[in-house]
Order: C-alpha cells, then structure tokens, then sequence
C-alpha cells in the first residue's frame, strides 16, 4: 500500500512549528506495513492544496493530509480537498451535532471562561465537509476530518490529530516487513556490504547515522519476510552488529 503524507500550514513552512505530524504519521503507516512514498509541506492556499489532491488520489493508494481544519480564515483545507474532487462543502449533520454538543459540554465545564471571552462557533462551517466524503469525528477536540475515496484528512492539532488517525488506523496495511541492526562501523565504512546483501538478496537497505550516539542503524525491508531474515543473518556475518 503506497502512502503520500501532506501536511498544510504556514507555520510549518516558516519554521514557527515543528512538523512533527509527519514523522508520526511516517511511523504509524510504515509500522502497519504501509510504504510512505511522499511527504510535502504547503502552504494555507486553497489553490495548492486542491492541485496536490487532486492529483495524488489518483497516484497513490491512499493520501493522508493534516492540519489546516477549523474555523479560522486560514484553515482551508476541507476548501481544497473538495476543490481537488469537483465538488462542494457540504454541512454533515452529525459532525453538526457533535459540534455543538462538544462546546456545550465545554461552556459548562469552563463557566469562567465561557463568561468572560464571547465564544462564538459557527457550527455549519466547522461541520461543513466535501460533499460524499465520510465524517470522522473529533475525540479530543472541536473540527471533524473526513475520508474522501482515498484520502484521510486529519487535524493539525498532534493529540487530535493522534486521537483521530486511531479511528481509521486499520484501514492502512501491507506486506512490508523489516529489521534493524546496531553497528559501530562507520557508515563509509560498510557500503560494499550494503550494497551485496542489497543485490544478493534483492531487499531495500538503509544506512543511518543516529546523532549522539555510538552506533549506527542499519534497515533491511522486503515485501518478502524471508529475504529480510536472510539479509540480516548474511549482514551479522559480515558487518560488526552490536545486539540490543
């Protein structure tokens, strides 16, 4: 199952905010077997967005976007995956209710706040979603995503964004399978038994140096377990391996 990532955000592209989003989601995907073939960043136009979309619905075998939901003026993201389908916002009844229901529970669990500071929430444009796309509600927050064919869209927010990917985690999978080894070679030094097990084996191996630490990583992965176990037993014959 190939998988493209976009995250959307200014702040992302200005450095004002780590995009931590995209390495979670990275993890999340590969460990369930998914390959991550794609991650890009863009900006809050709607334009950009629908043009990515639009085209990566149809490239991949599904594409996951977060960030950019809400009621702001720069939250325009469910803007542009309906403009990436051809079709309108439509508001859902249900993320509708759940919206309303989520600032009632807050205004009377926050009376002080609710008192003090107008919160007005326009409800149909949180709830309003590409029309035929599927609601995911929000757990731990207020703007609902959606599943429209392919592509997953999520909130910006990390822990909403966590919260929500729970909801359509098992609908990512695949044959991909991988190990990792810990080795004190430098990394120049084991490129041509890299390259040997890559070719005797036909696997995909990575090499990478972690910062800080003594050791590097080296990653086997195959669509095929057993040539990920034979890679690795030839790699422990003939590349120093630190065991865990």
């Amino acid at each position: 199952m190939d998988v493209a990532i976009l995250t959307v955000g200014d702040e992302l592209l200005a450095g004002d905010t780590e995009n931590t989003n995209a390495t979670w989601l990275a993890q999340q995907l590969t460990k369930r077997g998914a390959t991550v073939t794609r991650i890009l960043t863009v900006p809050d136009v709607e334009s950009v967005i629908a043009d990515v979309v639009g085209r990566w619905s149809d490239a991949y075998d599904a594409v996951v976007v977060t960030g950019g939901l809400g009621g702001t003026h720069d939250d325009l993201t469910m803007d542009g995956v309906a403009d990436g389908f051809g079709v309108s916002l439509v508001v859902d009844d249900e993320a509708r209710e759940d919206i309303l229901e989520t600032v009632a529970a807050f205004r009377e669990a926050n009376p002080e706040l609710a008192e003090n500071y107008d919160l007005q929430i326009d409800a149909d444009a949180q709830a309003s979603i590409p029309d035929g796309a599927r609601p995911l509600l929000n757990p731990t927050g207020l703007s609902p995503g959606c599943v429209m064919a392919n592509v997953y869209v999520l909130p910006g927010i990390p822990d909403e964004m966590h919260a929500m990917f729970d909801l359509v985690a098992d609908d990512f999978g695949g044959d991909v399978t991988s190990q990792t080894l810990r080795t004190p070679a430098p990394e120049g030094a084991v490129t041509s038994q890299l390259a040997q097990v890559r070719d005797q084996y036909d696997v995909a191996v990575g090499s990478y140096p972690t910062r800080g630490e003594e050791f590097n990583r080296i990653k086997v992965t195959s669509q095929d377990p057993g040539a990920v176990d034979a890679a690795v037993k030839w790699l422990r014959e003939h590349v120093e391996i630190v065991e865990e």
